[in-house]
Order: C-alpha cells, then structure tokens, then sequence
C-alpha cells in the first residue's frame, strides 16, 4: 500500500485548498471514464461529453495522449502538476505546457508501463496537453467555477471543523477511499504498493476538495504534496436531486428534510446554499425550524457556524428509511 511518513509539525501546518486545476483534471477525469456517479454528474457529461469526444476525435494524438496519461494505476506527472496555494489555473497549467518533450515521453512510459505508442514518440506533446486542458477548463468548468467554489470552500470548513473536533485522524479517513491515518505518524494514502515516502519536515502538505468523485495523490520533489479527494457536497440540479424520503418530507415539509438528510456532517448555510441551489433566507428559514425543534444543532468553528443533526435528527433520518441515501459518497 502507499504509505507517506508524515511527521507531527507537518500535519499540523497542513492546509485545505482550493485548486482551479484538480477541478479541472477531475473533470477531465470524469469525461474520459464517461460516466457519472450521481445524477448531477450525469445531466454535467450530457451537456459536455459530446463535445469533448468530437474535439478528440478530430485529433488522432490527444486522444492516445489522454489514455497514456491516465495510465492504470499512475498518472503521467508532468500531465497533473501539484498546484500551489493560491495559484490560478494558468499558472498550474503552464507548468504542463513548460514540460521538455523527453521529460513528458519519459513521464507517459511510467503511466503506461511499456513503450508508447508510435503516434506518441514526438515532441509537441506538452503543448497538446496544454491545449486539452485549457479545453476543459475553458468549456466545462469555468462556467460554473462560482458555484463549485462555494461548495469546496465550504467543504474545506466542514473538513477543518472535524479537525477540531475529532482530531486529524478521523477526517484522514473519511477523505477518499484506500486512505486511512494508521498510526505512528502514517498516513495510508491508497492501497496500491507503491514504495513508501517520507515527507520531509518543511515540505507543504495540502488537502485538495473536487467535486467529481475522483481522488489522486501528487506531488513536487520533496517540497508540496497533495491529497485531492472527493468534497462532501454533490452538484445536481433541483430535477435531478433523489427525492427525500416520502414520510419524512410528509412529516417536517419536503425542503428541510432534504437539510436534515444533508446534515449527517456539519455544513454551514454557504455550503447548504452552494449544495441545494435554494436561496440563503429559504434555507436559513428552514434551519430556524429545524433548530427550534431540537433536530438540528449549531457548532462554531473559527468564524462559521456549522450545522449538523442532533441525536433526535439522526433518530428521525433513520426511522424514515433515508440510511442508504445518507450514506457519504465514496468515489
């Protein structure tokens, strides 16, 4: 399994950020698998997928490029830079374009462990994967970057006040699927067999949120290293949201049950707005009720207010049937 040796001064530095480029390689992720892990995903690969395999296939090398690059198990590095903090799209993406041919081709043989294919032994392969990139940002995330961003932000509230509240631990685990805090300063970061790392005491240790279900593990040298992982909010429409459960909509109204479903971990009204679509005083309204009548509870962490489910809410969620539903996403 992936093991980083991580020492107790790094965790504790260690950041939530925001990246315009893993949300972009995530979403170019979701359209080469081509298929969505929520209905939200779906209605999104709808509108952009087609778009995004008539520009592949009218280009006999990008496409070749994409599959190399995505490997198996190994992403080609110079293809997904570990994007710093605060750094714009563009300037996580000329690192691609900045690439020496031979580094990239050296890069593409790891990921696809074997020799490239003919179409791939040349040199303009950084720039073409530039122009994809830009491609997907430019069309398919930047459009709705707003609305994504208020989602990662608020999960990265969510995220630090678990931190707070049950220690680092806990949220490792919970952050993507095959990582896991084991104890003695070691964090399990997938479970293929990879050689373990140590990350050295100054290097930057940085939590990614996307929101695709998607996760990787990157890095630069032995300076920044970062764990993207899938955030607690989905995107999906109203008209594609899975409906509430029938007795409890009946019992405390449609609209805030679909809340206290979503409040199985704290969220703050940003993200509950970001999440639901629906406006700030309707949620706001619906979270006084659902305060008032003792099935939701209100945390303070740094300067948000989160709010999460009180042991009578969980009673309430269970017994209407919504467990399966209110399960966390896994992708």
């Amino acid at each position: 399994m992936g093991l980083w040796q991580i020492g107790t001064d790094t965790l504790a530095r260690s950041r939530f950020v925001l990246s315009p480029f893993a949300e972009t390689f995530a979403s170019l992720k979701l359209l080469h698998t081509g298929t969505g892990a929520h209905p939200g995903e779906e209605a999104w690969l709808r509108a952009h997928l087609p778009g995004y395999r008539a520009r592949l296939a009218a280009d006999p090398v990008t496409a070749p490029l994409v599959r190399a690059a995505l490997g198996t198990s190994w992403i080609a590095d110079f293809f997904c830079p570990t994007s710093c903090v605060g750094e714009s799209f563009e300037e996580t993406v000329t690192r691609v374009r900045e690439t020496g041919a031979a580094e990239a081709r050296a890069d593409l043989r790891v990921s696809l462990g074997g020799r490239l294919p003919d179409a791939l032994e040349r040199d303009d392969l950084p720039e073409r994967a530039t122009a994809l990139l830009a491609y997907v940002w430019e069309e398919t995330v930047r459009p709705y970057w707003e609305r994504r961003r208020r989602v990662l932000e608020a999960d990265t509230v969510a995220r630090t006040a678990q931190v707070s509240q049950g220690g680092w631990a806990a949220v490792l685990d919970s952050l993507k699927p095959g990582a896991r805090w084991i104890g003695e300063s070691r964090l399990q970061v997938n479970p293929d067999a990879y050689p373990p790392r140590r990350i050295s005491a100054g290097a930057d240790l940085l939590f990614m949120p996307v929101t695709p279900r998607t996760s990787w593990v990157s890095w630069e040298g032995q300076e920044r290293y970062a764990v993207v992982y899938p955030c607690l909010g989905v995107l999906a429409d109203d008209h594609d949201r899975r409906p509430v459960p029938a007795a409890l909509g009946a019992l405390v109204g449609t609209a805030r049950a679909g809340l206290l479903v979503l409040l199985r971990t704290p969220m703050s009204t940003t993200q509950l707005v970001a999440v639901t679509g629906k406006g700030l005083g309707s949620v706001g309204g619906h979270l006084r009720v659902l305060l008032d009548a003792g099935l939701v509870e209100r945390r303070r962490s740094g300067r948000s207010v989160l709010y999460v489910r009180t042991a009578a809410g969980e009673v309430l969620v269970k017994a209407s049937g919504a467990a399966a539903d209110d399960a966390p996403g896994t992708g």
